[in-house]
């Protein structure tokens, strides 16, 4: 919530530093978009306020949140407080492969980790900046820290910028496209860009026959290389008279009536092969050989479902969320699916954060619960979790080691800027940690991108 406050206050600048989150979920649409990502852009003053007090709530308590003073229901299956965490030790519990310090964002656009392809390379970009128009991308090898840099991708120009695949052939971005006059204020056109890495040229996609989408932060690539693209279907709704007030001041959006969308597939070399996939979805992924999705999200997530993507054959489960919980982010990797959930505020300003994974066969694996937990990323196969924590007292990147049933923490503190996120391949992951000497009320104006291996 910080940085959605430093962003409004920033909004003129002619570079700021990328937000790579989900900017139109919050832009209009109420303070519900604002728990989908906390790194995003304020749409106005009224956001705004709602990020301050957040922010002030989570950044003057150094002591840990005591969930059952504030009377936080404790979820289904076994659970894990960040507290109980122990420090990652670099050389025993991974190895760091790479890292990029940029010393003040503030000021000026910089440098990001992007992913890292099949092939163990970082895709790297600089800018755009004020003294640079557009973007430059460069391959960098982790082992010697030589860059190759690609030709340059004008038609990207200014555009944000997601990463849906970094393979040994080709590197897919996908940004918004322009506004499409709908029903839906916020529509807009899907653009992809795709560097081939053989004969070193760009390609840009718009698909004519793709219905108008939110925008780019859904669509994901599957194992067959198409590119699933969820469309709107229907809109969850503010009920009648508001949402009630919290115990922070704030209006409490916890059990929210979630948005669902129909599922599209387009090819990335055929602008003409376009389909309609002929599924209702709420949040949806893809494990190697499964389809997994929810029957709605950033609400009341319902069921979960999984289709076998070689016989074609569904099951479905009731996950036991919780009454209250609003689902925010999914992520599926072998026989995982970790749910990331807002489930209300309590005594205190107490939120009830939680990141829920269970098997595809409907198991309760563990939950981390905690105040200001979110992400809940699947890696390395589905071995491994990794989550981002915002409170002060326990603010930082943590990794959860499901055969060791031991959680770890990988640095203290978060960035206010999201500078290393994308695709990695196998047991690599991606992070950010504050940085750079100068230190405001939000906290300090760096950041550094880490990419890292887990040793095993």
């Amino acid at each position: 919530m910080v940085n959605e406050l430093r962003e409004l206050m920033r909004e003129a600048s002619a570079s700021p530093p990328q937000d790579r989150t989900d900017l139109t979920a919050v832009l209009g649409r109420g303070r519900r978009r604002v728990r989908v990502r906390r790194v995003a852009i304020a749409g106005g003053t009224s956001l705004a306020a709602g990020a301050i007090a957040l922010g002030s709530l989570a950044w003057t308590n150094p002591a840990p949140a005591d969930l059952a003073a504030a009377g936080v229901p404790r979820p289904a299956g076994p659970t894990v407080r960040l507290t109980e965490a122990t420090p990652a030790v670099e050389g025993q519990d991974y190895r760091e492969l790479a890292s990029h310090t940029n010393d003040d964002l503030d000021s000026d656009n910089g440098q990001y980790f992007d992913g890292v392809t099949d092939d163990g390379l970082v895709l790297f970009r600089d800018g755009p900046r004020s003294t640079q128009l557009y973007p430059r991308f460069a391959l960098l090898d982790p082992a010697t820290g030589e860059k190759d840099w690609l030709t340059e991708a004008r038609d990207i120009g200014q555009s944000q910028l997601w990463a849906v695949e970094l393979s040994e052939q080709r590197l897919v971005l996908v940004s918004p496209g322009e506004p499409v006059e709908s029903g839906d204020d916020l529509a807009m056109a899907l653009t992809a860009h795709v560097y081939d890495r053989a004969s070193d040229t760009w390609d840009t996609l718009r698909w004519t026959g793709l219905p108008a989408t939110d925008g780019p932060w859904g669509a994901r690539v599957g194992p067959d290389g198409r590119l699933y693209v969820p469309v709107l279907a229907t809109r969850g709704e503010v009920p009648e008279g508001g949402w009630p007030m919290g115990p922070d001041g704030e209006a409490d959006d916890a059990d929210a009536e979630g948005d669902t969308y129909d599922l599209w597939s387009v090819s990335l070399t055929e602008q003409r092969d376009v389909r309609d996939e002929g599924l209702r979805v709420g949040a949806f992924a893809f494990t190697q050989d499964a389809l997994v999705w929810t029957d709605s999200q950033n609400g009341d997530a319902g069921r979960v479902h999984v289709r076998d993507l070689a016989t074609g054959e569904e099951t479905s489960f009731d996950p036991a969320l919780g009454e209250r919980c609003n689902l925010l982010g999914f992520s599926a990797a072998g026989d995982r699916i970790a749910m990331s959930q807002y489930c209300g505020t309590y005594e205190g300003g107490v939120r009830d954060d939680r990141v829920q994974v269970v098997t595809t066969d409907g198991d309760q694996v563990m939950t981390v619960q905690d105040s200001g937990v979110e992400g809940g990323q699947l890696v390395g196969g589905g071995d491994y979790l990794t989550m981002t924590a915002y409170d002060r007292a326990t603010g930082g990147t943590y990794l959860y080691d499901f055969e060791e049933g031991r959680l770890l923490r990988l640095g203290d503190g978060t960035s206010a800027w999201n500078v290393a996120a994308g695709p990695a391949p196998g047991d690599q992951l991606l992070w950010s940690t504050p940085a750079g000497s100068k230190v405001e009320l939000f906290g300090r104006s760096g950041a550094t991108a880490h990419l890292g291996e887990i040793i095993r």
